[in-house]
């Protein structure tokens, strides 16, 4: 679950200074990717330094922040992307407050993504438009208090990385040459674990391919992440549960979710209802 940072408290978060009366929600952390939200009304933080990428969606109000000699500002939907090491300060650029969601990734987990044998990538606007940048960071910034998979992270990680390089003007990717036969041992492992946690190592095993090669060969082949087919196929067994009459509660369980409401907001976000309506429906056809 989300936790309030108060004021001063030494949470996991050291990279953000004191916030005096405003608050930080620390969303559950993940090796290399931490996540927040925060809500401040004018001055935030003064000048300072993160050692991993701070990037983040303005979703309320006005951010303004001094980064690299200049102060900037980002509106709702806009994204923040800061390099490491990089000073800078933040605040609400109008009366109206601010809301903003941020992550910090390690430096290293882009490298592993992106393969690369120099630097990382320098994004020189830190405030930037971009839909499909923007997509994979609500991809894990939307539910603060569910924890990222492993599957996702991946996801997550190879997409941000192209993003990043993209968004550095960096050498657009050549096209993919799939390897169909590992992508349909992948395809047929998820298939087979429905209620099980896949992670990572296991696909790579399973596949031969690294987990960042095999995220972005798997979305082309499949049309959809390892993460979300994975989730969709516990989506699918868990409906099948629902029809049978089982307990919301051991649907969740059965189907490898944390509890019933992680259960339950997948479950609408897929298929449009609750699982309690779902399963109602489905008596009344019978």
């Amino acid at each position: 679950m989300s936790r309030v940072i108060e004021p001063g408290a030494d949470d996991g978060l050291g990279r953000l200074c004191s916030a005096g009366d405003d608050v930080v929600f620390a969303a559950p952390s993940y090796p290399g990717i931490e996540r927040i939200e925060a809500r401040f009304a004018g001055d935030a933080y003064s000048r300072h330094r993160h050692d991993a990428y701070a990037i983040g969606v303005t979703m309320q109000g006005v951010q303004s922040f001094w980064y690299r000699g200049e102060r900037r500002a980002s509106l709702p939907g806009q994204i923040i992307i800061l390099h490491p090491d990089e000073e800078h300060d933040g605040g609400a650029g109008n009366e109206l407050g601010l809301l903003y969601r941020m992550l910090y990734i390690e430096p290293i987990l882009l490298q592993e993504s992106l393969g690369l044998a120099g630097g990382l990538p320098f994004v020189a606007n830190p405030v930037v438009d971009d839909p499909a940048l923007r997509r994979a960071l609500m991809a894990v910034l939307d539910d603060l208090e569910a924890d990222i998979e492993p599957l996702g992270a991946d996801q997550f990680s190879a997409e941000l990385a192209d993003g990043l390089l993209r968004q550095a003007g960096g050498p657009a990717r050549r096209a993919m040459l799939l390897d169909v036969p590992a992508l349909k041992r992948a395809r047929d492992y998820l298939d087979e674990a429905e209620g099980e946690l896949v992670r990572s190592e296991a696909l790579e095993a399973v596949s031969g391919l690294d987990r960042f090669t095999l995220a972005r060969q798997f979305r082309s082949y499949c049309g959809t992440s390892p993460h979300r087919y994975l989730i969709m196929r516990r989506m699918d067994r868990g409906r099948r549960l629902l029809v049978s009459g089982a307990a919301i509660a051991d649907v969740a369980a059965a189907t490898g979710f944390a509890d019933q409401s992680h259960f339950h907001r997948h479950f609408r976000k897929a298929f449009g209802v609750t699982p309690g309506r779902w399963q109602k429906l489905a008596a009344r056809r019978e």
